[in-house]
């Protein structure tokens, strides 16, 4: 099925955590797909490089350097809008794998603040952005970690979980009006930073998280995903979409090649 193209009204799309991975892929494809897109990341360079890709292609792209755990500076940001069409909430990201009774609780406060505190700053500045276009959608890209816990990963298992209560809670709380609350949660993705970010630049610990697993997911495949749940007809809400490669049957079972 084609997408659909945004309307005039709703033509404007904000994608956090734009500076790689998921987010910048996003942003490419929802820019392909008619969108004037809003690049936010706290790494200025990497959203004004991709802006400027985006705009040679022939789109409409701008960058924002912006942390969306910093609330004023969230609010500072959401006064630029009168109304968006598409909020997607990407920014987030995983640190450490060690069991709760070792887990370093600074890693865990970061990534509630980043995952979930962050999502909830942006949604409630630009919701009344969002509600104004008349066909607002909100998403948040959560993981299938929000849905099923796995060992040494309860500190962004509790993260995720929190992004997926989120955006179920204000699916309940905003029916009846004119915005959609859409949750994607990828499993395994291998991009170049998530699993080195996660160990702490070791790249020897971030390889074997995809070691003997013939294609993980890309960020494209997901960025594929947003963009079709974001442009479906407007009275379709595709309210959790999980994606995982063929080789991942849940967070603990994958098929390796070794």
């Amino acid at each position: 099925m084609a997408t659909a193209a945004p309307s005039a009204a709703s033509r404007i799309a904000v994608v956090t955590g734009a500076s790689g991975g998921i987010g910048g892929a996003t942003a490419r494809q929802l820019a392909a797909a008619g969108y004037r897109v809003v690049l936010t990341a706290r790494r200025k360079d990497r959203i004004e490089a991709l802006a400027e890709e985006i705009n040679k292609a022939g789109h409409q792209a701008t960058a924002y350097e912006l942390d969306v755990t910093d609330r004023t500076a969230v609010d500072e940001f959401a006064t630029a809008f009168k109304t968006i069409g598409v909020l997607v909430n990407n920014a987030g990201g995983a640190l450490g794998a060690d069991p709760v009774a070792t887990g370093d609780p600074a890693d865990w406060r970061t990534m509630y603040e980043t995952n979930v505190l962050g999502t909830l700053n942006i949604t409630q500045a630009l919701l009344p952005a969002l509600t104004a276009s008349g066909d607002g959608t909100v998403v948040v890209v959560s993981s299938t970690a929000g849905h099923g816990t796995y060992e040494g990963g309860a500190g962004y298992v509790a993260a995720k979980h929190g992004a997926h209560v989120l955006a179920e809670t204000l699916r309940l709380e905003i029916v009846g009006t004119p915005v959609r609350v859409i949750e994607v949660a990828p499993g395994m993705v291998k991009t170049d930073e998530f699993a080195l970010t996660r160990f702490g630049g070791d790249a020897e610990k971030a390889a074997k998280v995809y070691a003997g697993v013939a294609e993980p997911l890309t960020a494209d495949d997901v960025a594929d995903t947003i963009t079709w749940a974001v442009t479906r007809p407007s009275h379709v809400n595709i309210d959790l979409l999980v994606v995982r490669p063929r080789a991942q049957a849940s967070n603990t079972k994958v098929h390796r090649e070794v």
